[in-house]
């Protein structure tokens, strides 16, 4: 009888305790407790630079990147995936080959980051493995493809950057390349959608188990691969086209076609893609003498590539952008989540790839969407489901899938 008085007693405390928390007091709270995760960081373009250490806190307002350990740790980021970026070029054999071996060069590098700060993170290759990693306190570090380049047109490749870690595939980036095509390619489509290469693409993907990302993916492509999957899809960095209309992002035809399969939407916080926002016309000029300056990237070296790194960070020192918000942001996954129900959204910043918007310019300010989240409503359960569970499920889903396989 003492037990069960002293037990309701406790319960009562702890009730009223909760019942006193501010709403500052209650997002921490929450942020605090679910498992978080970004779907999508071009972070690792950093890591090609000798001069950055992401063992310590830099300034991203001094154009030093987005994304740290201690800024994770500061901004409760328990995962995220560093895309392995590559630009499409050229597709022939030569651009074929460089791109094969310069993603190769990026998977070192970030194996060699990880292992030289081992005390607070570790690389992850199975959902599962994302909440070891959170439970011993350290940071999961995922690795994912941005543009499906390096594959060649070699299906076994897709297999060689799956035993290097790659657990999901952007198929495609802002031109059309052999898989698919792209939603910004200024030549138009090249095959109404998934080319029949990109077919196989998709469904080795689907035997080896690395999630099919469409962000970037042009429509027709979008649901090409969803009519060929056997897995459920993601979008690892994209937003709402009823609310800002570019074409990277997804419509709610799209949206309700992506949820019936079961896949989910990774919203990004790139200012572009979340709102649409006049530029200083200095900044126009300077992002357009950039793209001049740096137009043979794929040829570069790596002191090259690390000048060009550093002047595209510049350009938001030099010329600060005028960016979206945190309630823009939230803005999106509200209509998200009227189109599709709680269990189709996540978040997939595109941090260092230009995301950050103002209340959530880096990674150490990760809460405050989450803070947006309580004040409109959002349980505890919610929130969970977009910061993790809705792609952790998806993730568990295509690894399932791909189990039967074997």
């Amino acid at each position: 009888m003492k037990l069960s008085v002293k037990y309701f007693a406790i319960i009562s405390l702890l009730i009223v305790m909760v019942s006193c928390e501010t709403i500052e007091e209650k997002a921490a709270r929450i942020h605090n407790k679910v498992f978080t995760i970004d779907s999508h960081t071009d972070t690792p373009m950093w890591l090609m630079n000798s001069d950055f250490d992401i063992g310590i806190e830099n300034d991203s307002r001094k154009g030093e990147g987005k994304i740290d350990l201690p800024r994770m740790e500061k901004g409760g980021l328990d995962a995220v995936f560093f895309a392995v970026f590559i630009s499409q070029t050229k597709r022939d054999s030569l651009h074929h080959e460089k791109a094969f071996n310069s993603a190769d060069e990026i998977f070192d590098a970030v194996y060699k980051t990880i292992k030289t700060t081992s005390s607070k993170a570790e690389i992850a290759l199975s959902a599962s493995d994302g909440y070891k990693i959170e439970e011993k306190g350290k940071r999961a570090i995922y690795l994912g493809i941005e543009n499906g380049f390096p594959i060649k047109n070699d299906l076994d490749n897709i297999d060689y950057f799956y035993k290097r870690g790659t657990r999901y595939i952007t198929l495609v980036h802002s031109s059309n390349n052999d898989i698919a095509d792209s939603s910004t390619d200024k030549k138009g489509p090249e095959y109404n959608g998934l080319s029949e290469f990109g077919e196989q693409v998709v469904e080795r993907m689907n035997n080896l188990g690395i999630i099919v990302d469409i962000s970037h993916a042009s429509d027709a492509a979008f649901y090409d691969v969803l009519n060929i999957s056997k897995a459920p899809i993601i979008a690892s960095h994209s937003c709402a086209r009823a609310l800002c209309d570019h074409p990277r992002n997804l419509s709610d035809e799209m949206l309700k076609a992506l949820a019936k399969k079961g896949g989910v939407i990774q919203m990004c916080v790139l200012s572009d893609y979340v709102k649409t926002i006049a530029q200083d016309p200095k900044r126009d000029s300077a992002k357009a003498a950039f793209q001049i300056k740096h137009s043979n990237w794929a040829d570069y070296n790596q002191e090259q590539r690390a000048e060009g790194i550093h002047d595209w960070f510049q350009l938001d020192v030099d010329y600060p952008p005028v960016l979206a918000n945190v309630q823009d942001v939230v803005d999106h996954i509200d209509h998200i989540v009227e189109i599709t129900g709680i269990e189709h959204v996540g978040i997939g910043t595109d941090f260092d790839g230009g995301g950050g918007v103002d209340g959530c310019f880096d990674a150490s300010e990760l809460g405050n969407i989450t803070l947006e989240l309580v004040k409109r409503g959002y349980s505890e359960s919610d929130i969970e489901k977009i910061w993790g569970g809705n792609f952790m499920r998806v993730f568990k889903e295509v690894e399932q899938l791909a189990a039967k396989n074997i």
